[in-house]
């Protein structure tokens, strides 16, 4: 598919020596798409334990994410789970490398698609469809994947370095288009006219049209209410897909739930709580595959103390 109006384009630019350590490490991507699967596995696994090490930030915001969702575990499972985390942000990595490089036959190879069948009932009746996601450390494969069987549009944020925002762009529409994340009238144009748009409300976007809601033990999170907007103007059916890593190591499993029932269309408050509760089942399909590392609640009712303090 070809790409929008508005994608950054090649300039000499580029090739300035500022930029050059971008192009290097932009080619060691390439390379490293072409290691043996089982290998980028391993090697991200250890990649993921040395960040857990270095990054101590990091781990103390991940750890306090897990201990405000989960109050029910032992220190003991929040911990595992914390380390099984990291590892999983290792292979986020070369899963990006993969996402960008690999041919669509060998995305193909590692993926299983469940109730992607829906998909050409959707076009038959020309339905647009608002995906909803979460930011798993796997979404960037999960996109490609997605496009490898159904091209659609991506909700985009174009990255400050012009270098990488040129192959991360050509990265991410090798078969799909994207939008610009500020662009809300170019998404609820495609959507009215039957496409496919991902879109991902799970994390904490600062009080712009948002809503308290609760997530897992959080009674109050602040919450987009962008998907009652989106939904609301195109009329659009709203469905929710993930991405799983198979613990067999051998692929993924990419679901593409029937779009949600009841959608309150006409209430942004009762749509952040509603899509709360499908986020919270997406998670819990692999939680220690999850972005645990973004500071989800730090936004806060007037009054109440940071959760991060």
């Amino acid at each position: 598919m070809s790409n929008n109006s508005e994608a950054p384009t090649f300039q000499w630019s580029l090739l300035h020596p500022k930029y050059w350590h971008t192009w290097i490490g932009v080619g060691l991507m390439f390379l490293i798409s072409w290691m043996p699967y089982r290998l980028q596995r391993f090697l991200g696994r250890k990649l993921g334990l040395m960040i857990m090490k270095f990054f101590k930030s990091r781990k103390k915001i991940a750890s306090r994410n897990l201990e405000l969702c989960f109050p029910e575990m032992t220190g003991g499972e929040r911990e595992a789970l914390l380390k099984e985390n990291f590892q999983n942000m290792g292979l986020a990595f070369f899963e990006t490398c993969m996402a960008w490089f690999w041919p669509a036959w060998r995305i193909k190879k590692h993926m299983t698609y469940e109730g992607f069948e829906q998909i050409e009932a959707f076009k038959a009746n020309k339905e647009g469809v608002l995906v909803v996601a979460v930011h798993s450390f796997n979404l960037e494969l999960g996109a490609r994947a997605f496009g490898v069987h159904s091209p659609g549009y991506g909700v985009y944020r174009p990255n400050t370095n012009p270098v990488y925002d040129w192959f991360q762009y050509r990265g991410r529409t090798r078969e799909n288009k994207c939008i610009d994340r500020r662009d809300v009238k170019q998404m609820i144009k495609r959507l009215r006219q039957g496409e496919l748009v991902w879109y991902a409300p799970d994390h904490d976007y600062g009080r712009h049209r948002y809503a308290w809601a609760p997530l897992f033990a959080v009674e109050k999170a602040c919450t987009t209410t962008g998907t009652h907007l989106l939904a609301s103007a195109s009329k659009c059916k709203v469905a929710t897909f993930t991405i799983t890593r198979d613990r067999e190591g051998t692929g993924y499993t990419m679901r593409l739930d029937p779009p949600m029932e009841a959608f309150p269309y006409d209430d942004a408050e009762a749509s952040a709580v509603y899509t709360n509760k499908f986020v919270e089942r997406s998670i819990m399909r692999a939680p220690e595959q999850y972005m645990w590392l973004h500071r989800r609640f730090k936004s806060r009712p007037e009054g109440e103390p940071s959760l991060y303090d």
